[in-house]
């Protein structure tokens, strides 16, 4: 698949993640191969110590990520823009840990991500609770999470349904998800569509259709990315998302750039010969 050269895969990763293949040149080499105009590193970020430590970087790695990703920016300038992101973990009570984790360096893009699955939150919200209980819980920390101000965009939203995909039903939460959606829309904050998900437990992208139209329907602005952990997985599968956000009811794709959200009709992202298919 082939874009027109003004989009952005605005999510992947960092070998100093821990779970992460590859240099920064090879995801920079994969965009240009797919004519993407830029991409945005978005590395798990530092939390106290000690803190789901097996997946993130630690807080004294900081400056070697930022370096990491100035480099491939000025290896690949004139052919990709390489920008500095963050993927930044909320958690209720760390707020004012995180603004100041945001101060540290001059990011372009603050994606805000809930992970249920971690043993800090589980221990909170899963011990003694029930599986639907735990469930609802995310997506009400999502909404806390927008309302905090501290992020452009909410990554992956509806990833809790990995936890238990065999069990997972979004029509158990679908008043929880609309009030929590209510929130997150007076907040003015993007939402994102992560292509991976297709890839995980329970195939569909986050969010799944049911949840992306109530976001349509609120004018949510939507955000694509690959959540690429490996260079070869850069813009992978936008064309089914972006198809996924015109059947939704979408006709606007959003991207940002040194945190201001800048918009493109779906229409502009692909070729004019591909338009067809998605007509």
């Amino acid at each position: 698949m082939t874009y027109q050269p003004n989009f952005y895969d605005s999510h992947m990763h960092s070998p100093l993640c821990k779970h992460a293949r590859g240099p920064l040149s090879a995801y920079a080499e994969q965009a240009e191969k797919k004519g993407l105009r830029g991409i945005t590193f978005t590395c798990h970020s530092p939390m106290p110590a000690g803190w789901d430590a097996g997946l993130r970087m630690t807080l004294a790695q900081l400056p070697q990520y930022v370096e990491m990703v100035e480099s491939a920016r000025v290896e690949f300038a004139g052919r990709v823009e390489a920008r500095l992101g963050m993927e930044s973990d909320y958690f209720p009570g760390m707020e004012a840990w995180i603004d100041e984790l945001h101060s540290r360096a001059d990011f372009s893009y603050i994606l805000g991500s809930v992970h249920a699955l971690t043993k800090e939150y589980k221990a909170k919200y899963l011990e003694g609770s029930t599986r639907l209980e735990y469930e609802k819980s995310y997506f009400e920390n999502l909404a806390n999470a927008a309302e905090t101000g501290l992020y452009d965009c909410l990554s992956h939203p509806d990833i809790v349904k990995i936890a238990n995909p065999k069990q997972y039903d979004v029509a158990d939460h679908l008043d929880t998800i609309k009030r929590s959606l209510d929130r997150i829309a007076a907040t003015g904050i993007a939402m994102e569509l992560n292509t991976s998900g297709l890839n995980k437990s329970y195939p569909e992208m986050n969010p799944g259709d049911v949840m992306l139209r109530e976001m349509a329907l609120r004018a949510i602005p939507v955000v694509i990315g690959s959540d690429s952990h490996d260079a070869h997985r850069v813009g992978a599968d936008f064309e089914v998302a972006l198809a996924n956000m015109q059947n939704a009811g979408y006709e606007r794709v959003s991207y940002f750039i040194d945190r201001k959200r800048y918009e493109l009709a779906i229409s502009e992202v692909y070729l004019a010969e591909l338009q067809p298919r998605l007509v």
